[in-house]
């Protein structure tokens, strides 16, 4: 399975003046800018895609609408696991779009087993978080061998990706950041006494060259 992971555009709560909380926002204006480089950018990287998944959170679904564009045929998937840390239940399940809850004070590594949203009952730990992309990681190997798959969703999503396949613990000590519209490639294999994922490049940006970012 070769898997590209796709971090959306610039949306309002990614901007360092943005004071109104966690609220579900669509992409800024440079967003757009940036998802539609992607779009006019990636069949040249990816020829074909055979499934594509999609956050169900606004500013991951108006990225993915320039990539669906782009090809003939491509119908996405929502994807509630894909969401963005602190904005499913414990239960995985997502919160409302229009109820989402609030972050405490403190970073997920910093308590990793106590909610993200401690103001909210039954809000997700940073554990929570990893078990639920871990899932979704297993689910496209067994669903995926040998397909091209595109996932468009969060930055904490791509850095528990690589917490997934390093079998990263609790205590983090380092961040994968990626910037907005930034892709990420990575392929499973069943090649015997060989790890089984490969990453092949991370936060690539081609795309924005001469756009802001």
């Amino acid at each position: 399975m070769r898997l590209y992971m796709i971090r959306h555009g610039q949306s309002y709560v990614n901007l360092k003046e943005w004071d109104n909380g966690n609220i579900d926002t669509g992409l800024t204006e440079l967003g757009h800018q940036q998802a539609a480089a992607l779009g006019k950018w990636i069949p040249t990287e990816i020829s074909t895609i055979d499934a594509m998944y999609v956050s169900t959170m606004m500013r991951a679904k108006e990225t993915a609408e320039y990539i669906v564009n782009a090809y003939d045929d491509l119908i996405p998937i929502a994807e509630p696991r894909i969401r963005e840390i602190g904005n499913n239940q414990i239960t995985k399940d997502p919160w409302p779009n229009d109820e989402l809850p609030e972050y405490g004070n403190y970073w997920g590594s910093e308590r990793p087993f106590h909610s993200i949203t401690p103001d909210h009952p039954g809000g997700e730990s940073l554990m929570h978080f990893r078990i639920r992309i871990g899932e979704f990681f297993e689910d496209l190997v067994e669903r995926h061998d040998g397909e091209t798959v595109v996932a468009v969703c969060h930055g904490g999503v791509i850095e528990m990706a690589f917490d997934h396949m390093f079998n990263i613990g609790p205590w983090r000590r380092a961040e994968v950041f990626t910037k907005n519209t930034g892709i990420s490639r990575f392929e499973y294999g069943h090649t015997p006494h060989r790890e089984y994922w490969r990453i092949y490049y991370h936060s690539r940006m081609d795309h924005l060259i001469g756009i802001e970012s």
